[in-house]
């Protein structure tokens, strides 16, 4: 997939405000300061398209991007560490919740986890959440420049295992990315243009 526009659209905490055109929408959420915005920026090639920071926490409102005019990209505050206050913390949950439960045009979330660490629980709880409420999703490894390629294969393996063992007989799709060094990107822009185009089909029928 080539991305010809990325555009921002709104960004709101009220899944009622979120756009309601019948696109299909991709997700991408995980831990604070996992990498999300530089993920982002690197798979629509705009430097600064999601708003990147030293900060954990820094996104703290559902943000829709519109790319090629035909699908959106959302940006949601990670889960976790956050230098917030527990009442905004609360606020965030309850509106990121809403979101997966109530947004119809959502067709996959990406949950992405920091390849560096062995598996966290706040992780694993959250994709059981998912599974739980059927929401579909698959998992994006980030900083994988920081590993070598062996260390890449068992961390991947770690977490693979444990979703197995803990969760589900077969594990979600997965992409191992960097941002640095863009490996990942095809994989994954190729994944979201085989979603829209079954998408699509469909919504001709």
């Amino acid at each position: 997939m080539k991305i010809k526009s990325a555009d921002f659209v709104i960004s709101n905490s009220d899944v009622a405000r979120c756009p309601n055109e019948p696109l299909p929408e991709y997700a991408f959420i995980g831990r604070s300061n996992v990498g999300k915005s530089s993920l982002i920026n690197m798979l629509a090639e705009r430097k600064s398209l999601a708003k990147t920071s030293g900060r954990p926490g820094k996104t703290q409102l559902i943000n829709h991007f519109k790319i090629n005019e035909n699908w959106f990209l959302v940006d949601l505050p990670g889960y976790g560490y956050a230098r917030v206050s527990k009442k905004d913390k609360n606020t965030f949950q309850k509106y990121i919740t809403n979101y997966f439960l109530q947004r119809e045009q959502l067709v996959c979330s990406f949950v992405l986890v920091d390849i560096r660490h062995d598996p966290q629980p706040i992780d694993m709880e959250f994709m059981q959440w998912m599974g739980e409420n059927g929401v579909p999703f698959a998992i994006i490894f980030t900083k994988a420049d920081k590993l070598k390629p062996k260390a890449i294969e068992r961390q991947v393996k770690k977490y693979l295992d444990q979703l197995i063992a803990d969760l589900w007989e077969e594990a979600p799709p997965h992409f191992v990315t960097s941002s640095s060094n863009r490996s990942g990107r095809d994989e994954v822009l190729a994944y979201i243009d085989d979603i829209n185009e079954k998408f699509f089909e469909a919504t001709k029928k």
